[in-house]
């Protein structure tokens, strides 16, 4: 029989075959890692591992964040909690060069605080932002490309179902990892006003000011949003003052919104049971992909594989900083190819090994993962939040909307310099919150 090693990264030949073939990641994953199993172990373990596996790592209470989150972002997008954010956000920036992309920035990072999903937040904030941008004659360029980045803040500013996903996986406190996303998405989202600000002053034609808002409006459409602001300070400052934990924040949320929502009168008819399949639906997806991940680290780790590899990166003697730009550079390639969740999944029993190796803060680093997984969702040629806002403008070409979403990848890439240089920025709130 081969070395271990050998059959572990013959295991991961055959996961990335599979992806390719159209398979679901969850199922590819579970499929390879009973069969390794099975061949590095024996039959009877390897069904030992499937009978027990799945249920004893699903049915655990801190899980509870993920469909209690996910029905929160459901139910503020049903309430019309997106055009409200969007409203305020353009009575404040508006008339500004640029000011309605910037406003669609604003109204995606506030979003994302309740939806947790980057196509979520694509798809609801460029219903409502794209025509508006349209009808002041934006280049479409700049209009898609905002909406394409803008989107990407729903899995970096909490509450984040790659942060939960990833403090599962690397068994961190997912409390932790949600309040440390919190800076760097504030970082990301000036970033990208600024990239606004820098393009259009640049070529002042493709984003023209809009009207200027008075000071009683700018208040009313404050007031408007005051309602998401809340649930979102609630929900995060909660969990930073030690008065929830996150599966509390994630129930106080979703029944908060869910309230809102139902006092708007926004759950009649059959928005209420769409917004509860929805849940359901997305709470399987991320389930299946959790279970299948849980049965494939296993396997990987069984095979010896991370540990070698870990092992010699060490054993080169290059400078930490070095091997960590090289995996940065490894990320942003297999974005190109695989979507985020695939990405996280695959590459987190092999990696984790690495970071902890050369001493780096595994918290730091799922920030700085998250971010590369961002770029990803709009790099060329996958980028699925390219085709999420390809479906909403038709007549745009993708030409066009990568063209648009260059500025931004660059502006991404900047925020991965910044946190890279300064880790402060994504540690801080963690470190200093009240357990």
């Amino acid at each position: 029989m081969p070395a271990p090693e050998i059959i572990g990264l013959l295991g991961i030949v055959v996961m990335i075959t599979l992806l390719a073939l159209r398979m679901p990641i969850g199922i590819a994953m579970m499929l390879v890692g009973i069969i390794g199993f099975a061949i590095l172990s024996g039959v009877g373990p390897a069904l030992s591992v499937l009978g027990t596996y799945p249920y004893s790592y699903s049915a655990v209470y801190e899980l509870a964040v993920i469909p209690l989150f996910v029905l929160m972002g459901n139910a503020a997008a049903a309430s019309g909690m997106s055009r409200d954010l969007y409203a305020a956000a353009y009575a404040w920036v508006g008339h500004w060069r640029g000011g309605l992309a910037s406003a669609t920035v604003l109204a995606c990072a506030g979003f994302a605080a309740v939806s947790g999903s980057s196509v979520a937040s694509a798809v609801t904030m460029g219903k409502v932002c794209l025509p508006e941008m349209r009808r002041y004659k934006y280049d479409p360029r700049l209009s898609t490309g905002t909406v394409a980045a803008g989107g990407t803040l729903g899995i970096l500013i909490p509450p984040s179902t790659a942060f939960i996903i990833y403090a599962i996986l690397t068994e961190e406190s997912i409390g932790r990892l949600l309040l440390a996303g919190f800076l760097p998405g504030v970082l990301l989202t000036t970033l990208f006003m600024i990239t606004i600000a820098v393009w259009t002053r640049l070529k002042p034609e493709l984003g023209p000011p809009g009207p200027v808002a008075s000071r009683r409006e700018r208040l009313d459409t404050l007031g408007k949003a005051g309602p998401i602001i809340f649930i979102v300070a609630l929900t995060i400052g909660g969990i930073y003052l030690g008065l929830f934990t996150p599966e509390e924040a994630a129930a106080v949320g979703a029944a908060l919104a869910l309230a809102y929502a139902a006092l708007r009168r926004k759950l009649g008819g059959t928005v209420l049971s769409t917004t509860l399949l929805d849940t359901v639906k997305t709470t399987a997806f991320v389930f299946l992909i959790l279970i299948g991940a849980l049965v494939f680290g296993p396997f990987l780790a069984l095979s010896g594989l991370p540990t070698k590899l870990a092992d010699a990166l060490v054993a080169l003697e290059l400078p930490r900083i070095v091997i960590l730009l090289v995996l940065c550079l490894i990320y942003i390639a297999l974005g190109m190819f695989l979507e985020g969740f695939s990405i996280l999944v695959l590459t987190l029993p092999i990696v984790i090994p690495i970071i902890k190796a050369l001493q780096y803060d595994t918290i730091w680093f799922g920030v700085l993962m998250v971010i590369l997984l961002e770029m990803g969702l709009i790099s060329p040629p996958v980028g699925i939040n390219v085709f999420v806002v390809k479906g909403l403008v038709p007549d745009v070409s993708m030409g066009q909307i990568f063209v648009g979403i260059l500025p931004f990848w660059i502006a991404m890439l900047v925020c991965v310099a910044i946190l890279i240089a300064f880790p402060d920025i994504a540690l801080i709130i963690p470190n200093t919150m009240i357990n």
